[in-house]
């Protein structure tokens, strides 16, 4: 278990799925896409509505991808949760002077992670998300980005992950839940616009 000592309900519900990290850090990802040979890949940006009622998704950015699963796969990634990256490895000293946190990647499998990197070639266990950008789950390839002299340079980690049947992300697009924009490596490392998680009308987890 990780030593969070959790200052409220939403903070232990952040700090109950972490708890599980280091073992699940050890095995594969939610799928095993970044195993295999990449599939061609497209991904873009959704923008979601500021009144979207779903308080996982209002004012979220997400980038989605399309080789992850049976259907649209993605993070979301504007919603840093209050847990700082140096508490999934908790035993690499070098870590603990990071300010960095660890996103929230969406509703689904909140036990497993993820993280997206730059890099200019794919290294083994990566998938290609758009140009020079990577997503990963694999413990190794983490632990190797961490060690560097900048340890998240050009790196996010998330908790959780979203996903879609393609006809319910086609209805919602279609209804105007989100806007479809480039994905880009700007985009996706800027920092901008960040709506931390829970956001304040998203209901206490237990």
């Amino acid at each position: 278990m990780f030593p969070v000592k959790p200052r409220d309900c939403r903070r232990r519900g952040v700090a109950a799925a972490l708890g599980a990290l280091l073992l699940l850090l050890g095995a594969s990802g939610p799928t095993g896409a970044a195993d295999t040979k990449p599939a061609p890949m497209t991904a873009i940006l959704l923008v979601a509505r500021a009144d979207l009622p779903d308080p996982s998704f209002a004012d979220s950015v997400v980038l989605v991808m399309n080789n992850l699963g049976a259907g649209p796969v993605g993070l979301i990634i504007n919603r840093p949760t209050s847990i700082p990256v140096s508490e999934l490895f908790p035993d690499l000293k070098r870590l603990a002077a990071l300010h960095d946190k660890i996103y929230f990647g969406g509703p689904v499998e909140l036990r497993t992670v993820w993280f997206l990197f730059r890099a200019a070639k794919r290294p083994e266990h990566a998938v290609e998300a758009c140009d020079g950008i990577y997503i990963s789950a694999d413990r190794e390839l983490l632990l190797r980005l961490l060690g560097r002299d900048k340890p998240t340079d050009g790196l996010r980690i998330f908790i959780g992950h979203s996903g879609w049947t393609p006809e319910q992300l086609e209805n919602e697009i279609s209804r105007g839940d989100w806007t479809l924009k480039h994905a880009e490596s700007a985009a996706i490392f800027s920092g901008q616009t960040e709506h931390p998680w829970p956001g304040p009308e998203a209901p206490p987890s237990t």
